[in-house]
């Protein structure tokens, strides 16, 4: 019986200048050799770790080009090489039979084998033009060996083959990718997790933008770098970078920084790119060439990013015509370092955003005021804009409250705030509640959040917070309010209620004239007046009704401490604490000092 008609080789095509390479976390292609479970071993192409596996695929077909993506493992038993290639004959049924061991190579490399040579290098080079990663052969049951010429072939294409041992199914294979495909995910989530939190406090530091920048570069092990609207550094921080890169890089930023008469918008925005594609299409260029020119101008893109000399540029666009650019160097682009660099550069866009807004530069400037010493009434003006700026809702009874709308006119409030729990407050955690109350004055303290209210609605509760609110004051009593906030804070926590308000309703103590009074205080409390602690305790035990439990609470002391500084003022005062009469006296002196 003659020989089967040998197919001709398949054409290989020109290779595509981008290969689509699925969006699935690559495997590399060490890491499945090195599963002893499977059996897999290099038996030609390059021994490169830099070859991942992006999933696995069977195909008998001769021209299995058609069928791949890219970024493949092709898995074969070589069902479709010619007979002459296996070394069987056609058997009954279009089956085949094997003939004795070792025809298989013999055949390879006789000189019959010359259009085995031909077919098998034609099949490479269709794997390799469609962005097949390597080559998977089996050797049961249709093979007891691999063809020399597919060796060959491989070898001289630089495909990566592997040999299937008999005992290694093909879907054993394929799960095994996808194991660790699964296990690549879980790393690069937790990798970009562990990076937004650390980006989230590094932007709450006194120095956010240096912490912001220092932190990216870190994690991706290279370069940051923050550009002025003007193309200039700000800040940058990382590895050095060559003359080279750095002119390439700021070349690149050019590409995402918003001209004049060219703002970004997020329907125009071009999208971010992805770890391993190629630089975006610059404005004004299509897939298909030039497009017509538009009446409008072209959007900038988001992000752009390019290769120089093996380090991977990347720039993204902050904020919405600010025209800061932030740009990243990298040895290499692993998986995960869009997403990072894409969290930072929102936490820098808000950053910058504050910086040049009209709100951001008045409140720097009445801070630089302070501290040269200008008056808190000849500032104030710079760090609200009055009515409606809180974020409460509501109105009070006291004085220096406008009942239209609920806002208060020209009068400022102080809150002292401690989470709910028993956790101390967090930098990140302050920020918040600072957005939640309408004011970006805040102070982390050690104990507690303080924040400035400009003039506008009361506060309200906030969930996860218990609050001290003083009264409304001009600017020149802030410091008598932070000592209201503090007050009433420790009322609240004493009583366990989400906010309390100092009391700034008028009452009999308003018939006194202040001087008097306050005279009448001091020489009142001048036995005590010495031991800030025991007026404190005293002053914290008559508001909470003689209770030594909440009092205790609310000075975080133990309640024998209460008991001996009560003690030890109605022994200096030489005064009966039971008596209520003595108790009210006691109580209007020390709200006058």
């Amino acid at each position: 019986m003659p020989d089967p008609v040998t197919p001709a080789a398949p054409t290989a095509p020109a290779v595509p200048a981008a290969l689509a390479v699925p969006p699935t976390p690559a495997v590399p292609l060490s890491a499945l050799l090195a599963r002893e479970d499977l059996g897999l071993r290099r038996i030609a192409g390059p021994d490169d770790p830099g070859v991942a596996i992006h999933w696995a695929h069977t195909s008998e077909m001769a021209d299995p080009y058609p069928y791949l993506l890219g970024g493949e493992l092709l898995l074969t038993a070589g069902v479709h090489v010619p007979g002459a290639a296996r070394g069987h004959v056609p058997g009954a049924a279009g089956g085949h039979v094997p003939e004795a061991a070792g025809g298989d190579g013999g055949a390879a490399g006789s000189g019959a084998g010359g259009g085995l040579a031909e077919y098998f290098d034609g099949y490479v080079a269709r794997i390799v033009a469609a962005g097949g990663a390597a080559l998977g052969f089996g050797v049961a049951p249709v093979h007891d060996t691999v063809p020399r010429a597919l060796v060959e072939a491989c070898e001289r294409h630089g495909l990566p083959l592997l040999e299937v041992p008999p005992q290694t199914t093909f879907s054993g294979v394929a799960r095994a990718v996808w194991q660790l495909m699964a296990q690549a995910r879980l790393a690069e989530l937790r990798r970009v997790t562990e990076a937004q939190q650390s980006l989230a406090a590094a932007a709450s530091r006194p120095d956010p933008v240096p912490s912001v920048l220092r932190q990216l570069a870190r994690r991706l092990g290279g370069r940051a770098v923050l550009y002025g609207p003007e193309g200039t550094e700000i800040a940058a921080a990382g590895r050095p970078a060559d003359e080279r890169t750095r002119r390439a890089l700021a070349e690149l930023t050019r590409v995402v920084r918003p001209l004049p008469g060219r703002s970004r918008t997020p329907e125009a925005a071009s999208p971010a790119t992805t770890p391993g594609s190629p630089a975006e299409t610059p404005p004004g260029t299509g897939p298909d060439g030039p497009r017509r020119p538009a009446p409008v101008p072209a959007p900038t893109p988001a992000s752009a990013t390019d290769t120089v000399a093996g380090r991977h540029l990347a720039a993204y666009s902050l904020g919405a015509g600010q025209g800061f650019v932030l740009g990243v160097v990298a040895p290499q682009r692993e998986a995960g370092d869009h997403t990072i660099a894409s969290v930072a550069a929102v936490l820098l866009s808000l950053l910058t955003g504050e910086h040049q807004s009209g709100t951001g530069a008045a409140r720097s400037s009445a801070l630089v005021r302070l501290l040269l010493g200008a008056r808190p009434e000849d500032v104030a003006p710079l760090l609200g804009e009055g009515e409606g700026e809180g974020a409460g809702e509501g109105g009070g009874d006291g004085p220096g409250h406008s009942h239209e709308g609920g806002a208060v006119s020209g009068r400022w409030r102080v809150v002292h705030a401690r989470p709910a729990t028993a956790a101390a407050p967090d930098a990140v955690a302050a920020s918040a509640l600072g957005a939640a109350l309408g004011s970006p004055l805040v102070d982390l303290g050690r104990d507690a959040v303080r924040v400035v209210l400009p003039p506008g609605p009361e506060p309200r509760p906030q969930p996860g917070w218990t609050l001290g609110v003083s009264g409304a004051v001009g600017p020149h009593d802030l410091p008598a309010a932070d000592t209201q906030a503090a007050r009433a804070l420790g009322r609240a926590r004493a009583t366990r209620t989400a906010l309390a308000r100092h009391g700034d309703r008028a009452g009999l103590a308003a018939l006194v004239p202040p001087d008097e009074a306050e005279a009448h205080a001091r020489a009142l409390l001048a036995p005590i007046a010495t031991t800030p602690a025991l007026t404190e305790t005293l002053r914290t035990w008559l508001s909470l009704h003689g209770s030594w439990d909440r009092t205790a609470v609310a000075l975080s002391v133990h309640r024998n401490t209460v008991r001996q500084r009560v003690a030890r003022c109605a022994t200096l005062l030489a005064a009966d604490l039971d008596d209520p009469d003595v108790r009210m006296e006691l109580w209007f002196a020390l709200r006058q000092v």
